[in-house]
């Protein structure tokens, strides 16, 4: 018998169902919301449901406070954004945003209470420089200034280290493409950047097309290593499913943009496990056409028993024995995507033992 689902996902598959939870349960449910950084999600999702009256009156107080923490949030975003077009404006570029950015500023439904720590951008290549030396004389400075991680990120790697500026103390992540240059798969960025859509009521900015928004969504999370926010970017990929899936045309084209992007392999897991924990409501075609994708069925297996167990909520309430252990693994599963093993060696090697030599004693 399978055992019940955490109170946080019962409640993202069925927003309803919080009505009907008694104090223990939200004291719960709180806690493994709060540890998935979707608090405030959890109270619009309440508001849209129709029951968040219903909930104890310390509950409502608590999801308030996250609103509001979310409504702060996007007015600085929107400051982000008017002070990154304005440092750009003579690049002529498009500014394309990526991930949560993008999510907010387009006013999607994966942008509804979502918390991020970075603006995402993404230029051409050839184009890296004149953006980054435009980003310094506005403000913002590089890190990373261990030689080794600037060769890291500026030669294998698809964007410049971080950038944070010096008085707002923002981040901004400069994007080339979105898998490393030393990945296996190799996502062409010219053709994400052709189909990128302007945003209404935003001059200038964009946002890559619908399938390319969820496959994007689905290489970050199942190419990562780290799966903290696991459970907050799958809930992202479902809702981008659930919305996008409303528009004519885009159920067929999804799996076949997969395969031309080279990334069907991200998407059989993001349509497996949405549909899992989620329930995200997929047509059987499309899950038919994503199988090809899936790696052979012994692999799978050993897939499910790690994303199964990353994906939960991450609070001890949810874990078990192999947890850590799943996470372990998929922080060496991740490592060894972006990049061949001779050179992800020498990369192990030198963060381990060389790079905590060189940094300056304390």
């Amino acid at each position: 018998m399978r055992p019940p689902l955490p109170l946080l996902l019962q409640a993202l598959r069925e927003p309803g169902a919080m009505a009907r939870f008694g104090e223990p349960e939200w004291d719960l449910l709180l806690r493994q919301a709060l540890a998935a950084n979707l608090a405030a999600t959890l109270g619009l999702l309440a508001e849209e449901a129709g029951v968040l009256p219903a909930l104890p009156a310390r509950v409502q107080r608590r999801l308030g406070w996250a609103r509001t923490v979310w409504e702060r949030h996007l007015r600085a975003v929107a400051l982000e954004l008017r002070q990154i077009k304005l440092a750009l404006a003579e690049t002529g570029l498009p500014l394309i945003l990526l991930k949560g950015g993008a999510y907010a500023i387009a006013g999607l439904p994966a942008g509804a209470g979502r918390l991020f720590s970075d603006i995402d951008i993404l230029v051409p290549k050839e184009r890296l420089a004149d953006v980054e030396s435009l980003l310094m004389l506005h403000g913002w400075a590089g890190s990373h200034h261990d030689a080794y991680d600037q060769r890291y990120y500026r030669e294998w790697m698809h964007e410049l280290p971080p950038m944070q500026h010096m008085r707002r103390a923002s981040v901004i992540d400069v994007h080339h493409a979105i898998l490393p240059e030393t990945a296996a798969a190799r996502p062409d960025p010219a053709r994400l950047r052709a189909a990128a859509r302007p945003v209404p009521g935003h001059d200038g900015v964009s946002t890559l097309a619908p399938c390319d928004m969820v496959l994007h969504s689905a290489v970050h999370l199942f190419s990562d290593g780290e799966y903290h926010h696991g459970l907050r970017d799958l809930f992202d990929l479902h809702r981008l499913l659930v919305h996008f899936g409303a528009e004519p045309g885009f159920w067929a084209a999804l799996p076949a943009r997969a395969r031309e992007l080279e990334l069907a392999r991200p998407l059989c897991y993001a349509l497996r496990y949405c549909t899992r924990l989620l329930g995200t409501p997929v047509p059987a075609a499309v899950l038919d056409a994503a199988r090809p994708g899936a790696p052979n069925a012994a692999l799978l297996t050993l897939m499910d028993a790690l994303f199964l167990r990353a994906l939960q909520p991450p609070h001890p309430s949810c874990a078990d024995a192999f947890d850590a252990a799943a996470r372990a693994a998929l922080y060496i599963r991740g490592n060894w995507l972006r990049m061949p093993p001779l050179m992800l060696s020498r990369h192990l090697f030198h963060k381990a033992f060389l790079s905590p030599k060189a940094e300056p004693a304390r």
